[in-house]
């Protein structure tokens, strides 16, 4: 009987290996295709959206807590079915467009599907909380076939993980009911980190126009001979000036 008993807990303890690997395998696989996307934007252009990125994944007692608070069946089936935020992976960007430009990448990833679409943004929680929710299922290679594995992604500012994190922390371990006014506080504070990404966002922009006006009058103030740039001296070009405004005989 304890040689059954030791074999079942052997294969159970197995299982749950195998189970909380997949999720682990999947939270790699797309931490590794952010970091291409990543690198790309630092080799091969001038800006990259990406200000980094932080994982996380569940405990077996915290699913099981959430499995029992959602009155769900006991088993890998269901955990599967009801709990779609085993593994987590939180994106930060420095401005809101960011945002849309990293989940149109992800999009276009032909290995992932994105099966849901939160926009916490355009539609602030009551409490005034703001991100971009996805869940995305990553294929996950194993020895015995595919898995399919469904990974929550959260992409927010600097400003909106900011008050996300402050906002955690003032709850923490809170169980009672918080007074109307500190909620009231809380939802200005996240109006105001709004509008700080509003106004940062507008400000990134005067500056792209700015940067590309500047390139182009550096382009126009240049020659290239024998690949060699020389930079045309003012005298020259007023010279030039000169010569273009004077009429032909």
């Amino acid at each position: 009987m304890n040689q059954i008993t030791m074999h079942q807990m052997k294969q159970f303890k197995n299982e749950i290996t195998r189970f909380m690997m997949i999720y682990k395998f999947a939270l790699d696989a797309i931490e590794t295709k952010i970091e291409i996307l990543k690198e790309e934007f630092q080799f091969l252009h001038e800006y990259n959206p990406i200000e980094h990125t932080k994982s996380r994944l569940k405990s077996p007692e915290s699913i099981l807590k959430k499995l029992y608070r959602k009155g769900c069946e006991l088993s890998f089936s269901s955990i599967r079915e009801n709990i779609k935020d085993i593994a987590g992976l939180r994106i930060t960007c420095s401005f809101i467009s960011d945002i849309y430009l990293i989940r149109d990448m992800l999009k276009k990833q032909t290995d992932l599907t994105i099966i849901e679409e939160k926009d916490y943004i355009k539609r602030p929680k009551p409490n005034g909380y703001q991100s971009l929710h996805l869940l995305v299922l990553v294929p996950v290679f194993m020895s015995d076939g595919e898995e399919r594995v469904c990974i929550e992604i959260q992409i927010r500012t600097i400003a909106m993980d900011f008050w996300a994190s402050l906002e955690h922390k003032i709850y923490y371990k809170y169980n009672q009911a918080v007074p109307s006014r500190l909620l009231e506080e809380l939802k200005e504070a996240a109006s105001s980190a709004s509008a700080l990404d509003r106004q940062m966002e507008r400000l990134h922009k005067e500056i792209e126009v700015l940067k590309e006006e500047q390139a182009d009058f550096a382009e126009r103030h240049r020659i290239i001979i024998n690949n060699q740039e020389f930079d045309l001296p003012p005298a020259l070009l007023g010279l030039l000036d000169g010569s273009m405004d004077k009429p032909k005989e």
